[in-house]
């Protein structure tokens, strides 16, 4: 059997070749080259430059070809358009799962079956199975990776049978450690290169400069959210009032996420036990409300004039608003996501301050203070009908049907329990604890309980 291990000048994709090497497949090495430009990047060179004689050199000392792709306007077409139209939205993508989807197992795929290439191996931290069904015949599960560090299994969440069955991935039952090891006993060049970082195949980016390619800056108010605000807010007391009435215990929903670090939450605020009964009742128009953020735009601000000094000089100010208050200036809402932390630039605050939500259309990026803040916490999500993608065709949801299964909803968050609740409008997801940080355009992922990755969809 041949098999084309994608070569990436990292020690992942150099260990997984080694491997099936070592358990006498046919290999042969390929890199692809996905992007010619710097602009926008931190450094001002081509890193790929470097990446392709790294994997030339491995090539070498595993005697294997080596051959090169070039597969860059497939990617700006496929995956940085896209990327930069998601942002001009208010949107957050996630390129590394288009990447995957788009690129290494679509286009790179088709260019190695062309090279005689019978599967494509990468170096991802996953593991794929192989089983068979009376009704669907040979079928492919994916699997978290042995190492819950390094688990990837994330980035491929938009694969599919036909891609899986294409897949393998050597180093997925290895801890990084374990790989570091053996390749440098073997030998290979790669075995002390750090971890890639950064846009995949673009290396690290300013993100602001990168979109700045093709988005426009326009300053912008930024405008700090206090806690009053859903004190009086109809719409948070709604999903209060409706989150409280369904738990099995009886006892007030948990709104706020607890906070350990950016990825992992404390528990110290509890997590609601809701009953699947009283789930099952909700209509399409209550869990549609129960998965919209909060409006914003009613925080409105009105000039009051006053006079000031010995001269008793007029002027004007902004009149105090009890739900908020213009706090500063930015360079355009499509360059900030929910959560993000650093770039607003804003002093005078105990705690940090965090996006909670972008308004593109009027330019405004909301903040609000604290790790704990209400802005940042939502409990339930929403995903489109035509964005959701099972992984594993013999296991999708039907109209009514409710399940429960682990949920993440980016890179290395300790998977969540959830509930998924399928309507003819899509799916919604509704989280024991509420969530830190939910993001349109990022990508929710659901899992069986023995690791097995199902599906995904992109959060609306």
């Amino acid at each position: 059997m041949k098999i084309c291990i994608g070569l990436s000048g990292g020690v992942d994709s150099s260990v997984a070749a080694l491997l099936l090497k070592q358990q006498g497949y046919d290999v042969f090495g390929m890199f692809m080259q996905n992007w010619h430009e710097t602009e926008g990047t931190l450094h001002g060179e081509c890193e790929w430059e470097e990446d392709r004689m790294i994997a030339e050199m491995v090539a070498r000392k595993l005697d294997i070809p080596f051959y090169f792709v070039d597969l860059s306007k497939e990617y700006r077409r496929r995956v940085v358009d896209y990327m930069f139209d998601e942002y001009s939205r208010g949107r957050t993508p996630n390129p590394d799962i288009l990447c995957n989807r788009e690129i290494k197992f679509d286009a790179f795929l088709d260019a190695a079956l062309n090279h005689g290439a019978d599967l494509v191996a990468t170096g991802h931290y996953c593991r794929k199975e192989t089983f068979t069904t009376e009704r669907e015949g040979t079928m492919y599960r994916i699997l978290e990776g042995v190492d819950p560090n390094k688990d990837q299994s994330y980035f491929l969440c938009q694969l599919n049978q036909h891609q899986l069955s294409k897949a393998l991935f050597p180093v997925g039952h290895l801890l990084k450690p374990e790989v570091r090891r053996i390749a440098a006993e073997a030998g290979l060049p790669s075995a002390t290169r750090k971890d890639s970082q950064g846009i995949c195949f673009v290396g690290k980016v300013d993100l602001p400069e990168f979109l700045k390619q093709k988005l426009k800056s326009t300053k912008g108010d930024i405008i700090e959210v206090y806690d009053r605000f859903y004190a009086d807010d109809p719409h948070y007391r709604f999903q209060e009032q409706t989150l409280s009435s369904i738990t099995a215990d009886n006892r007030p929903a948990v709104m706020i996420t607890g906070y350990i670090s950016e990825d992992k939450c404390s528990g110290k605020l509890g997590s609601n036990n809701y009953d699947v009964r009283k789930l099952a009742l909700l209509d399409d128009a209550t869990l549609s409300k129960l998965s919209e953020p909060a409006d914003y735009s009613k925080i409105k601000f009105i000039t009051e004039t006053y006079r000031s000094g010995r001269r008793h000089t007029r002027k004007t100010r902004w009149k105090q608003n009890p739900w908020g208050k213009i706090i500063g200036e930015h360079d355009g809402a499509q360059f900030f996501t929910i959560g993000q932390r650093h770039g607003l630039d804003i002093g005078g605050h105990d705690g940090s301050l965090f996006v909670i939500a972008t308004d593109i259309g009027r330019n405004i990026v909301y903040a609000g203070e604290g790790h704990t803040h209400r802005g940042l916490s939502r409990s339930c999500l929403h995903i489109a009908a035509d964005r959701i993608h099972w992984i594993r065709p013999d296991m999708v949801m039907t109209d009514g049907e409710t399940r429960r299964y682990l949920v993440r909803i980016r890179y290395r968050q300790p998977l969540q329990d959830a509930w998924l609740i399928m309507r003819a409008s899509g799916m919604y997801i509704l989280f024991d604890e509420p969530q830190r940080g939910i993001t349109p355009g990022q990508f929710a992922v659901w899992y069986a309980s023995d690791g097995e990755m199902l599906g995904s969809g992109v959060i609306a």
